[in-house]
């Protein structure tokens, strides 16, 4: 689940500045630094991401769990998470800008081996086939079998922030951010070749157990951390952690999610 609301005005003085690395992002960051300083991270009062989604989403993780506001601006190939790049007036536009709270899923995956490995996810959880063969999951919901065979590439557990990323391109559907859901999406399923997927209150727990492992191995990724040949994936949301994303006033995640349902 995601929320919005406005900031009371802060004067944000120790800024510190992270770089994708590419060429236009380490010219942003060279200006920026110029202009206001760079703090260590840990230090600073807020983190600015210079780059694109992909970056966000690594500051993201890198910073759950410790409150930091986190203020991206675009210096890459997409940036819908991002805010548009201006060295001007930045420390005003901190002040001015509105916060999304944004809570990750828990992934506890279990392998071939019984070996259970824990992660988190801020977009989504995805459960996809390592060979040739379509996987066959079954698909509990609070402990309860709602789907006994699933033949599928894949299914997919969105938050309503990554519900415009992998979810949408596999024609799941758009949640506002405050939406109490969590977006359950099947990725090219042949049986129920009808089934269309589901959206599950926020506090639902998604159990997929993979059928056949030896002979259709599956992977689940929590955004771009992956385990191979699972048997067995938990998904949950964790309502204990809060990721503040700050985004200008008129172009907040609330909003855009908005315009994406109306196709611009």
């Amino acid at each position: 689940m995601t929320s919005s609301a406005r900031l009371s005005p802060v004067r944000y003085e120790r800024i510190a500045f992270l770089s994708s690395g590419t060429p236009e992002a380490e010219m942003a960051l060279g200006e920026l630094t110029a202009a206001y300083g760079n703090v260590a991270a840990e230090a600073a009062d807020v983190i600015v991401a210079l780059g694109g989604d992909g970056l966000m989403l690594q500051v993201l993780h890198r910073f759950m769990g410790t409150n930091k506001p986190i203020y991206g601006m675009n210096r890459g190939s997409v940036g819908f998470l991002m805010n548009e790049f201006s060295a001007e007036n930045l420390r005003e536009r901190l002040s001015a800008a509105e916060a999304s709270i944004v809570h990750p899923l828990t992934m506890r995956a279990t392998d071939v081996n019984g070996e259970v490995m824990n992660a988190r996810a801020i977009n989504e959880v995805s459960v996809l086939r390592s060979s040739y063969q379509a996987a066959k999951m079954r698909v509990s919901i609070d402990g309860t079998e709602r789907l006994s065979e699933l033949v599928a590439d894949g299914l997919l557990v969105a938050t309503p922030a990554g519900s415009t990323a992998y979810n949408l391109s596999a024609n799941g559907p758009i949640l506002p951010l405050d939406a109490p859901l969590m977006a359950l999406t099947p990725i090219s399923a042949f049986r129920p070749r009808r089934w269309r997927g589901a959206l599950l209150p926020d506090k639902a727990r998604v159990t997929i157990e993979v059928l056949e492992a030896d002979k259709r191995p599956v992977a689940a990724v929590a955004d771009h951390f992956e385990i191979r040949n699972v048997m067995k994936v938990e998904i949950a949301m964790d309502h204990e952690t809060g990721l503040v994303l700050l985004h200008d006033p008129g172009h907040s995640l609330d909003e855009r999610i908005l315009r994406e349902q109306f196709g611009y």
